[in-house]
């Protein structure tokens, strides 16, 4: 079911594993956004019919439906404590970036005007990314939040989601896939264009998110979660399984693997999938994400097993290890390091404090969870005088004559007569 593989060469195992974007579903997305971009709601309205199989008259949710969204106290007691945390969080962040450039002269940190959080949906409920998102860019002080998400097969937005949106002031949207990326990107009569695009998604938003990027700024590509569990011969075979498991259940298309130096843990651990699968909730979905994408890895040495941490850097990595603490120093990859055995990745999807908006694909070795920085722009403001440029004039003629842009330094010079 999982397949155990020895790591000989760490960069060509990583990417003989890597999910790669055909050249087929890079097509299909361009030529939906080309429509989008010209045809604005109607090539919209178009693709949601085409792939969900219904009809959409208003692309807004209207306040009757706000209105007729209800939840219940429980779902609204969980939603409460996991905007807490996280704004709890995301407000300790903001303080201490505002307080670090407080004192440098024309340095400091405004909100981005208009940003829109694309939040999954359709088949599936959300609401934690809501959050996530939402409420982060609440707390960064952005003036516009455009939430947009699919429907289900009835026309409606999760009220879950609805409801969280409707709590940070958010426009709401019911629309999903490329076509709702498109929409952010390019605006339209009905969804307004955005600065910035932030948010998780399937292939298809992943792709268009890189797409659109050229033009409108977007947070990272966050596409099909990954979970990769770091295991030595202390970790329990069950709880590393059932890890898998729940990351596996999102959908098919999921990376969740292991990386051990241990034969022996690893053959347990596949037992114990092999045992869970067939009777958990979503096996379905579980045994082909486990079957197409999960690997366990064995590296000789903990330095090739730090190393393939480092280079695969998943969405989430856990250390189910003695002396996790000490391990995570060196671990620097994954978007999330989750410490000990009690810190399941499950838990920090929702309720830790942490972001679950995470990068994805390898771009967790340059950037890690969504946070208030996404929606924060450094603002620059310089003034100089006359005596100043006097003092800088020859080291500035040196640099302008080596570049050859003469004219850089005769702009200068104009002003010292």
């Amino acid at each position: 079911m999982i397949k155990i593989l020895q790591v000989r060469n760490v960069d060509s195992f990583i990417e003989s594993r890597r999910q790669k974007t055909s050249t087929k579903d890079r097509k299909v997305v361009q030529s939906i956004l080309d429509d989008v971009r010209k045809n604005g709601d109607a090539a919209v309205k178009k693709y949601e019919q085409k792939f969900n199989r219904r009809k959409t008259n208003s692309l807004r949710v209207s306040k009757k439906e706000i209105k007729e969204a209800k939840i219940t106290k429980s779902q609204f007691n969980a939603l409460r404590l996991s905007a807490l945390r996280l704004s709890k969080a995301q407000r300790t962040l903001k303080k201490k970036l505002l307080d670090s450039v407080s004192k440098l002269p024309g340095i400091s940190f405004v909100p981005i005007s208009t940003v829109g959080c694309y939040v999954p949906g359709g088949q599936a409920r959300y609401p934690s990314s809501a959050i996530m998102s939402t409420i982060t860019a609440a707390e960064a002080g952005v003036n516009r939040i455009v939430v947009i998400s699919p429907p289900d097969f009835n026309g409606n937005i999760d009220p879950m989601t609805v409801y969280v949106a409707q709590k940070c002031g958010a426009e709401l949207y019911k629309v999903g896939g490329a076509q709702a990326i498109g929409a952010l990107a390019y605006g339209t009569k009905s969804i307004p264009k955005v600065d910035k695009i932030i948010g998780p998604g399937g292939k298809f938003v992943s792709i268009a998110k890189a797409i659109v990027s050229e033009q409108t700024s977007i947070d990272m590509i966050a596409g099909p979660t990954e979970l990769g569990i770091i295991v030595d011969a202390s970790a329990d075979p069950e709880l590393v399984a059932l890890d898998l498991i729940s990351q596996a259940e999102h959908s098919n298309d999921t990376m969740c693997f292991v990386v051990t130096k241990s034969k022996t843990i690893a053959k347990q651990i596949q037992k114990s999938l092999e045992k869970l699968i067939p009777v958990v909730e979503r096996s379905e979905i579980v045994k082909q994400s486990i079957s197409k994408n999960g690997f366990i890895a064995i590296c000789k040495n903990q330095d090739e097993v730090i190393n393939f941490a480092n280079k695969i850097a998943p969405e989430h990595m856990e250390l189910m290890v003695k002396n996790a603490k000490t391990l995570s120093k060196r671990i620097t990859g994954p978007g999330l390091v989750l410490i000990g055995n009690n810190t399941p990745s499950s838990a920090s999807d929702y309720l830790l404090g942490t972001n679950h908006i995470l990068p994805t694909s390898g771009f967790g070795r340059t950037r890690g969870g969504l946070s208030v920085l996404d929606f924060l722009k450094l603002k620059t403001v310089v003034e100089t005088k006359k005596a100043t440029l006097s003092e800088i004039s020859n080291d500035l003629k040196t640099l302008t004559d080596a570049e050859g842009l003469p004219n850089h330094y005769k702009a200068v010079e104009r002003r010292l007569k």
